[in-house]
């Protein structure tokens, strides 16, 4: 049966229960995909500027990842985990010949939520301990053990005595800190010690693991400052803390390299993964363990499974994207566009007195708005958004075309890595013109308080 738009978005709506979004949503129906673009039913040309969930990386309909999914679908759709497949060996070999030097093992998951689930258990169970730490501008996951690793408000319906064991702390959030420091550096020994001091409070044989994106993601592509996961990766192995690096967002290439750890020069002992290891067309996501992790199993069982564990369309999928990335030399050009990406977004930061501040490392990035430049008072509160200011934005923007979201007050800019300059220019049209409509409506506000 041939869906009209309208049987779509009705049957949706009655059927349908959506994430993050009441009931009562109306969605926008959506008929095909090409390039950085996706097409609404009305032949509407959208924009993708935060590639769906950050995961649609290489954009759309490129025929050699579909014609390597149809390919495997008629040799073997699907095995059980416990069997090896082609698809799988070489998607795991490939991955690791990516990684640092330290890692050894892939294991694989459906996606983000349950690689960091896998990681929170191989963690307690190598180390024997049982104390999680994570940050609080965070989101790792909205099932049990990944959402409460996670730190932003989404955590608090999962927050049971069934999920104890997590402990929050400080990011290096230094638009939003309250001292100013002289270095980079500076500022990474201030957290690194607040840190520490948390780590002895909590018990330095009772934490497991310190897990981090290492660029914050949805909450605001928040960049650690120099020095800061250098000294992460210090403290952890001054304790016998595994240090676990939640690459879900920003592996594969979004911020310029494999994984935007590599910035800073570390190498963890735990690397979760997930959407762009296939661009999202097929889910897939997994951990990368370290030598010390994968010898830990050698002689015992990982208690942890899922049927759909290196399912082989999926992993069919992530081989071929990975030679896209390659014979592409997606990384590289990342960089290279990227330049252009923060010259737009300084402009609108120098342009705007809604901007109070604009984050930016290779294609993945932010703006983030402000009621007052001067005082950095945050558009909305946090955790709050009462009068739908921040639903309005987003909605101004994508009917203009420019389809993105945001955490609080920002607005999350992570284009397809295929973007061009060309293209790029043309979303920041759209972006300007909403900016300047939220200039506006912030001067009529301000008059009327």
């Amino acid at each position: 049966m041939k869906l009209s738009k309208q049987q779509i978005v009705d049957y949706d709506k009655a059927y349908n229960q959506h994430p993050w979004l009441t009931g009562s949503v109306e969605p926008l129906a959506i008929e095909r995909a090409e390039g950085i673009y996706f097409y609404d039913y009305d032949g509407k040309r959208y924009y993708d500027m935060s590639c769906q969930l950050t995961c649609a990386n290489i954009g759309y309909g490129h025929k050699t990842i579909s014609d390597a999914i149809k390919a495997q679908l008629d040799i073997l759709p699907y095995n059980a985990p416990m069997y090896a497949t082609a698809p799988k060996s070489e998607l795991a070999k490939r991955i690791i010949d990516l990684a640092p030097d330290n890692m050894a093992k892939v294991f694989f998951t459906c996606g983000g939520s349950d690689a960091n689930e896998a990681a929170i258990n191989m963690a307690r169970t190598v180390t024997g301990r049982s104390k999680i730490f994570s940050r609080y501008r965070s989101y790792h996951g909205s099932t049990l053990g990944a959402g409460n690793l996670s730190g932003d408000p989404r955590r608090f319906s999962l927050e049971t005595p069934a999920a104890a064991g997590f402990i929050k702390f400080l990011d290096p959030y230094l638009y939003r800190g309250e001292l100013t420091f002289k270095s980079d550096q500076d500022a990474s020994n201030y957290y690194l010690k607040l840190l520490e001091q948390q780590i002895v409070y909590e018990g330095r044989d009772q934490i497991a693991a310190i897990a981090v994106e290492s660029v914050t993601g949805a909450n605001g592509v928040i960049i650690p400052p120099d020095g800061y996961l250098q000294g992460l990766r210090a403290l952890c192995d001054k304790y016998g803390i595994l240090l676990i690096a939640d690459e879900v967002m920003a592996g594969f290439g979004r911020t310029g390299k494999p994984f935007s750890f590599e910035h800073w020069g570390i190498k963890p002992d735990i690397i979760s993964f997930a959407k762009g290891i296939t661009s999202g067309y097929v889910q897939l996501g997994g951990v990368i363990v370290s030598r010390r992790v994968a010898d830990f199993y050698n002689d015992k069982v990982f208690q942890f499974g899922l049927t759909y564990s290196g399912h082989t369309l999926a992993c069919a999928a992530g081989v071929a994207c990975l030679d896209f990335y390659e014979e592409h030399k997606i990384f590289e050009r990342v960089g290279r566009v990227g330049v252009l990406l923060g010259k737009l977004l300084e402009e609108q930061k120098a342009k705007h007195r809604c901007v109070g501040d604009v984050r930016y490392i290779g294609l993945f990035s932010a703006v983030e708005l402000v009621k007052d430049k001067t005082t950095r008072e945050p558009l909305v509160p946090y955790g709050r958004d009462p009068d739908g200011v921040m639903k309005r934005i987003f909605g101004m923007l994508r009917t203009r075309g420019f389809s993105t979201y945001g955490r609080e007050n920002n607005i999350n800019v992570t284009p397809p890595l295929i973007i061009t300059e060309e293209e790029l220019k043309s979303a920041f049209v759209i972006l300007d013109e909403v900016l300047t409509i939220v200039d506006d409506d912030t001067i009529s506000r301000s008059k009327s308080l």
